[in-house]
């Protein structure tokens, strides 16, 4: 009796994976760049006046309410030893790509956070060509408001005068990164001029990035002007740049 024969079976396979859906046009965010490490310090808190403070400045209104007198010559400011009698010295920076806008940047001393950061509508190259030919003075006006409480420094915008020429107008702004980048760079620095290298700035088409650090003296007439003088560091031929901050 023949025997019947057994089919194989033979293992069903299974069936492939779907083919993955066609690529489409991901925009992938493009990450920002890291932020520059920072270890300047915060400035010095402002201490409350005491008594006597609080005493000279009303008896010194009561003296500013009187009539002025306006003598036939001004009398030039007495500078004994590189210092201005009565200013507090600071340290300011100008720095900027030569044919871009000059910044003005002003610390309490070399290694703080900046309390002021102005740009002014001149270029640094020339600014720092005018300051080689001799002593150059830079008046910022603004309009004076009766009712606003503002700080002097804090107004945000000025008209500029560069030797009596007006030149634009000058902003206030916040430091930005590149800002304090430059000055985390100049840290050591107390003063001194010259030119940053390229591989530690962002290469610009407006040219190298110049800076130029010296001593402040900011003298405070009144709640509406503040001057301040750039001094040298012999100190005997007297301050080559002069700002005012006048509001009227």
């Amino acid at each position: 009796m023949p025997t019947p024969k057994h089919k194989l079976l033979t293992p069903k396979r299974r069936p492939p994976p779907p083919p993955p859906p066609p690529a489409t046009n991901v925009v992938v965010p493009e990450h920002s760049p890291p932020r520059p490490q920072v270890y300047l310090q915060k400035p010095s808190p402002k201490k409350n006046p005491s008594k006597s403070t609080i005493l000279f400045r009303r008896v010194r209104s009561v003296f500013r309410s009187f009539p002025v007198i306006n003598p036939p010559c001004k009398m030039p400011v007495p500078i004994h030893d590189g210092h201005i009698h009565g200013g507090k010295q600071l340290t300011g920076t100008l720095f900027g790509h030569r044919k871009s806008r000059v910044n003005l940047a002003i610390q309490e001393n070399p290694r703080c956070l900046p309390v002021l950061v102005l740009e002014l509508s001149i270029q640094t190259g020339k600014l720092l060509q005018d300051m080689g030919l001799g002593l150059v003075r830079i008046a910022l006006e603004c309009e004076k408001h009766p009712y606003e409480k503002i700080k002097l420094i804090d107004e945000p915008i000025w008209t500029m005068y560069c030797n009596g020429r007006k030149a634009g107008y000058a902003v206030k702004r916040e430091a930005t990164d590149d800002d304090l980048k430059v000055i985390q760079m100049l840290h050591a620095m107390s003063m001194g001029a010259g030119v940053l290298p390229g591989d530690a700035v962002d290469s610009s088409p407006e040219g190298e990035l110049t800076y130029m650090r010296a001593y402040f003296e900011r003298v405070t007439g009144s709640k509406d002007s503040e001057t301040y003088y750039m001094m040298n560091p012999d100190g005997n031929s007297g301050p080559d740049l002069s700002i005012f901050f006048v509001r009227v």
